[in-house]
Order: C-alpha cells, then sequence, then structure tokens
C-alpha cells in the first residue's frame, strides 16, 4: 500500500506542474494574438512607400450612350385576302416580286355581276330617255309634277343600283394597298377562296422601322429626330437612322421604354426581321471632369476618392454623375489639375505615403 499511495502523489505533483505550466503560456500566447489582430484592424502599413498609379484631372467630353439590341420591322405590312367569296381566275402577280400601289395582283370570277351591270346599263338608257321625255312635258304642263318627281327618282335608284354592282366587281379584284414586296402566294389559279382566305403577304419595306428597347431612366429623353447608328448581323457597315416615336408608357414587367427609328433603306438591301445592333447618343456632357471608375472608393454610401498630394494619399470626398464603361463623372470635389489615385485604392488611408509608378 505504501508502494502505491507513493507512486499516487507523484502523478499528482507532475500533473499540477503541467497545468501551471499551461496557464503561465497562455497568456502570452494570447497577448501575441491580440497584437497581430489589433494591427491588423489599424491597417497597419507594410514597411515602404506603396506603389500606385495616378491619374491628372483635365476637362473633357463625355457621351451618355446606348448599346442596345434590337429588330427590323417593315413599315407596313398585310396579309392580302378578297373582300367577297369566289372562283380565283386569273393571279397576275410573281412572288418575291415588287409591286406597285393599286395594281391588280389576282382576280375572282364576276361574270354574273358583269352581266348584271349590262342589263341596268341597258335600264338606265331607257329611264334616262323618260326621264328628258317627262321634262319636255312638264314645261309644256301636260304632266304633274308629282309624275316628273317619280321619274326623276327613279333614275336616281337606277344609278345607285349600277354603282352597287361595280362596287361589287371590285371586291373581286385583289389590288395592292401600297408599293412593297409581295411574298409567297398560298392560293393557285382555279381555288375557291373565302374573305378569310390568305392570298399572300405584302410588305412595305422601304422605308424600314427599328425597334429597340432602352431601360427606363431614358423614357421622354429620345425626342423626335434623334439620331442613331445601327449595324446588322454579318455587316459591320454602320447605317443611320432617325427616331420618329416611341412608346405610350414603360412596360412595368421588363421595365423598359420601347422606341422605333426610321431607316430609309432606298436600294433595299436590308429586310425586316433581321437583328440589329444599335448604338444612341442620349447627352453630350463638354468640358466636364471625370476619373477612371477604379479611382473612386465607395464607404458607408459616401463616395470618395484618394488624392496624391507630395507623395501623401489625402481622401477627398465627391459626387458622381454620369458613368460610361470606363469612367464616371464627377460633379463635385475634385479641380482640375488634381492628381488622383486609380490603383491600390483599398489599401490607402489617410496620410499613407506613396511613389508614383509612372510606368
Amino acid at each position: 500500500m505504501n508502494k502505491y499511495l507513493k507512486w499516487s502523489l507523484v502523478g499528482i505533483i507532475v500533473l499540477i506542474s503541467v497545468g501551471l505550466g499551461i496557464r503561465a503560456f497562455m497568456p502570452r500566447e494570447n497577448k501575441d494574438m491580440n497584437e497581430k489582430s489589433t494591427a491588423g484592424r489599424k491597417g497597419k502599413q507594410p514597411k515602404g512607400d506603396l506603389q500606385v498609379r495616378v491619374y491628372v484631372v483635365e476637362e473633357q467630353s463625355l457621351t451618355d450612350g446606348i448599346y442596345v439590341s434590337g429588330s427590323l420591322i417593315p413599315d407596313e405590312e398585310v396579309n392580302l385576302s378578297f373582300e367577297t367569296s369566289g372562283k380565283i381566275t386569273n393571279i397576275y402577280f410573281k412572288e418575291g416580286a415588287y409591286v406597285e400601289q393599286g395594281q391588280l395582283l389576282a382576280k375572282i370570277n364576276d361574270a354574273p355581276l358583269q352581266a348584271e351591270l349590262r342589263r341596268k346599263n341597258a335600264q338606265l338608257k331607257l329611264m334616262e330617255d323618260r326621264m328628258y321625255r317627262a321634262k319636255a312635258l312638264l314645261d309644256k304642263e301636260a304632266i304633274s309634277r308629282e309624275a316628273f318627281q317619280e321619274a326623276e327618282a327613279n333614275l336616281v335608284a337606277l344609278r345607285a343600283e349600277i354603282d352597287g354592282v361595280k362596287a361589287q366587281i371590285q371586291q373581286t379584284e385583289l389590288r395592292a394597298p401600297f408599293s412593297g414586296v409581295i411574298g409567297l402566294r398560298q392560293v393557285s389559279q382555279g381555288a375557291y377562296v373565302t374573305t378569310a382566305t390568305s392570298v399572300a403577304a405584302l410588305t412595305k419595306t422601304s422605308p424600314l422601322k427599328v425597334e429597340f428597347s432602352v431601360p427606363e431612366r431614358y423614357a421622354g429623353a429620345l425626342p423626335q429626330g434623334t439620331p442613331l447608328t445601327f449595324t446588322v448581323e454579318g455587316d459591320l457597315t454602320s447605317r443611320q437612322a432617325q427616331v420618329y416615336a416611341a412608346e405610350s408608357k414603360v412596360d412595368p414587367e421588363t421595365r423598359t421604354y420601347t422606341v422605333r427609328a426610321l431607316y430609309d433603306n432606298a436600294d433595299r438591301k436590308l429586310v425586316p426581321g433581321r437583328y440589329v445592333s444599335v448604338n444612341l447618343t442620349t447627352r453630350q456632357y463638354d468640358r466636364t471632369i471625370a476619373v477612371p471608375s477604379e479611382a473612386i472608393v465607395s464607404e458607408m454610401g459616401v463616395d470618395k476618392v484618394f488624392l496624391c498630394k507630395n507623395n501623401v494619399a489625402e481622401p477627398v470626398e465627391i459626387s458622381k454623375g454620369l458613368r460610361t464603361d470606363a469612367q464616371v463623372q464627377v460633379l463635385s470635389g475634385l479641380s482640375v489639375g488634381d492628381t488622383v489615385i486609380i490603383s491600390g485604392t483599398m489599401q490607402l488611408r489617410k496620410g499613407t505615403k506613396v511613389k508614383v509608378n509612372k510606368k
């Protein structure tokens, strides 16, 4: 028992010694870690001056441009159909050809109507003779005025009936409502058609409309006559167009504003439906100040840049304006000639010593 008790006491003494050693070591280790953490929070700077690139502020011109995609649509387009039913007796157009306004394109059988027109024209000759005689008799007071008015009314009614037959005959003719290119026909000669039958599509390709949508912030900022340029897929030729109309409201689903421009397409090389890339200038700012976008640092809702003064970084609060792909307009906070730091901005603090990299 004495031997067992002896070794137990030795073990307890060893454990107590180890515990005291750990306790003595931990404060020093925690102290070192705290010092490192505090140095990190304070933004401890590395030894030596920070290498930076700078930009010297000067007046320049800025353009607020829009680069969007769009489509070419026809100035006018219609699916041609007859105003009455019947069998097609003739087709006068070639598919894909250019036709003039009023040109006869197709014809429905009108033989019964032509016969009716000839009969009424014959009656018209007889009615006009009766009217002539009635007028002569009225001048001689040989007939009453009532009889003369009845003959006159019959003549007017017959002429109206003739006009009605002529209108029905016109409905058997399919004519181009405007000049344009006619598409592929959907019927053949001898086919029976109704008013719902589509014969072919007629498209007015000169001018063409360029339709595109812009973000809602540009709503109302593109008045009639605003110029733009566009290119089509597979052709880098820049073409000119002018805005002529815009939608009356912003699309609540896409938050975009639809605009249309006119392109004359005098050579009719472009066809509707093609994809286009639109380049549009909305606003032009002359003699303004701008800095590269990477120079701006935003913290807690405040925008600032760092100026290089005597190789020391000095923060300056600014207000921003127009943003382009590479630059941001500065409305206040900077002056012409200021040297703005444009690299290493996340490492800068007030008073940081810097060295300008002139490469």
